[in-house]
């Protein structure tokens, strides 16, 4: 397995002055081409690894990288990983097919929901049914006398916008 050496094999002001040397060289190109601002940024980054070198901090920088190279090489070599990453990706594909599920309307409700919906228990019996006896008649279900009943789509009664339009006296 691929180990990094414990410490830098050079002195930390050494590599940030390097880093820091090729980023500066970087920028100069990316000021040239993308302009001004770009390169100012460029050059800001640039100067992070000097001041990391210069404020000592150099070795936490080489075992965060020593750790992240230590976790990328046993990613590749452990069928354990393996099994937690094949995993965490299934979990992350149902939870967004769960939100497309969500936004279509699809498996929402509990089918005791649904039987409360449309006026039947969960027997498929109907509210009236249940509490008559055998010869009474059931209650009368749909729209009060005097009213319109509601259309099955909201898409097809376009009744009530041509209602309007003839207000405004548009045709």
């Amino acid at each position: 397995m691929f180990e990094l050496p414990e410490n830098l094999p050079v002195s930390d002001l050494t590599v940030g002055a390097v880093l820091t040397g090729l980023g500066l060289i970087i920028s100069f190109l990316v000021w040239r081409h993308r302009g001004a601002a770009s390169g100012v940024r460029g050059v800001a980054w640039s100067l992070v690894p000097l001041s990391v070198a210069l404020l000592g901090l150099m070795g936490v920088v080489w075992e965060f990288v020593r750790g992240v190279v230590g976790v990328l090489t046993g990613l590749l070599i452990s069928p354990f990983v393996w099994a937690g990453v094949i995993l965490a990706g299934l979990a992350v594909v149902l939870y967004v097919a769960s939100g497309v599920m969500r936004s279509r309307g699809v498996g929402t409700g509990s089918r005791a929901g649904k039987a409360k919906d449309t006026g039947k228990d969960a027997d498929g019996k109907g509210a009236g049914e249940a509490a008559a006896g055998p010869g009474a008649t059931a209650p009368q279900v749909g729209p009060a006398q005097g009213k319109k009943a509601a259309p099955a789509d909201d898409l097809s009664d376009f009744g009530d916008i041509e209602e309007l339009l003839r207000k405004r006296g548009i045709d």
